[in-house]
């Protein structure tokens, strides 16, 4: 934004306008740009405060604390309501270096061309808070929604632990059954989590469980719900393994479970439009998929018979080569050139080397005589 216009939005003198865009420079709240034109953009700092004096303004929040960790896409912060009440808000984080692919796979964008990651990280919010706020709704055990505002959501702090730092449990088995029902009662409701893994899952001193983090969560009838559910129990099953040697031999088949309420729908989550497509539709797009994984099969397979083919070549003996007899070169006729020119050169060049050099008679008379320093 430039100068001018942040003067005429806030109606603030020119001079004014100035301490105050210095000392949000200073505090890292804004940054200077010039490559398009000379102006100020907003940073993720910048942003964050905005969203949290907006939950100190509505009475929400009293204080921050700290923060309680970080993820690929977001940062959690401990902080305290009104009554004193510990609370956390999540400021999404869109953009990390080793998370900038969100652009392609999620469908924030939707046919919208110019975009920032600011602007992601509040549209990631709030499909978020969206998601949590039904399945709060519907008795799953999630954090309890309070509010959201731009890239920030205020939920409840849940009393427990993450899944992954879990080193002993008296009863692992109960637990694994447990994550797997919820798992499912999540499809019964619409939706695939698609990040369904230790991550994710936080466990109480009851053993009871709690899902968190939402915004990949897509609808049933997404065209990879299949593929992303199986993926999750894999994953969990893995970890299991891993961790407490145990694991579910048999999981339950995706196309099995009942469907009960069509919450993908309400929320517009990712893939719901699909249930509005005719037969044919969903046809050509499955086509379309497979075609799309056997393309990359054979891709795979084509690959690895070259690999193969340059291994054999490389262990197969080469036979020795018979000398070759050597080939008469046969000389070009060149054009004459004229040389006149390089031999009078070559005769002035020998005549000023033969030539005596000069004496210089007073080359020893600006030495100086250092015998009276000794």
């Amino acid at each position: 934004v430039p100068t001018k216009l942040i003067e005429s939005i806030a109606k603030i003198r020119r001079g004014g306008t100035f301490k105050i865009v210095q000392q949000l420079l200073k505090y890292k709240l804004i940054q200077h740009d010039s490559k398009q034109y000379d102006g100020y953009f907003l940073t993720y700092q910048g942003y964050d405060a905005l969203a949290i004096y907006s939950f100190l303004k509505r009475g929400l929040l009293s204080s921050v604390k700290g923060m309680l960790g970080t993820g690929k896409e977001s940062d959690i912060y401990l902080c305290l309501d009104q009554d004193g009440n510990d609370c956390v808000v999540k400021l999404a984080r869109l953009g990390r270096i080793s998370f900038r692919a969100v652009k392609s796979k999620r469908d924030y964008l939707k046919n919208r061309s110019k975009n920032n990651w600011l602007y992601l990280s509040r549209l990631a919010a709030i499909r978020e808070y969206s998601f949590m706020e039904a399945l709060f709704a519907e008795g799953v055990p999630t954090p309890s929604p309070i509010s959201h505002n731009r890239h920030a959501i205020l939920m409840s702090r849940v009393n427990g632990f993450p899944l992954i730092n879990i080193r002993h449990i008296e009863n692992p088995t109960s637990l694994l059954n447990k994550i797997i029902n919820l798992g499912i009662r999540l499809v019964q409701l619409g939706f695939v989590h698609s990040d369904f893994n230790q991550f994710n899952l936080m466990v109480t001193e009851e053993g009871e469980v709690i899902v968190i983090d939402f915004p990949q969560m897509v609808s049933v009838n997404h065209p990879h719900a299949e593929e992303f559910w199986i993926r999750d129990l894999e994953c969990l099953n893995k970890f299991f393994l891993n961790r407490f040697e145990i694991e579910c031999s048999e999981f339950p088949e995706f196309k099995e479970i009942e469907v009960l309420k069509q919450l993908d729908e309400e929320v517009q989550a990712t893939g719901y439009m699909r249930t509005q497509l005719t037969q044919k539709e969903i046809q050509d797009l499955e086509e379309l998929n497979q075609v799309n994984r056997s393309s990359d099969s054979q891709d795979e397979a084509e690959s690895s018979e070259e690999d193969s083919e340059e291994t054999e070549q490389l262990q197969e003996p080469q036979e020795p080569q018979e000398p070759q007899e050597p080939q008469e070169l046969q000389r070009e006729e060149s054009p004459e050139v004229n040389t006149d020119h390089l031999k009078k050169r070559v005769n002035k060049q020998l005549q000023n080397k033969n030539k005596p050099k000069p004496k210089h008679k007073n080359r020893n008379k600006n030495k100086i005589s250092t015998k009276h320093l000794y």
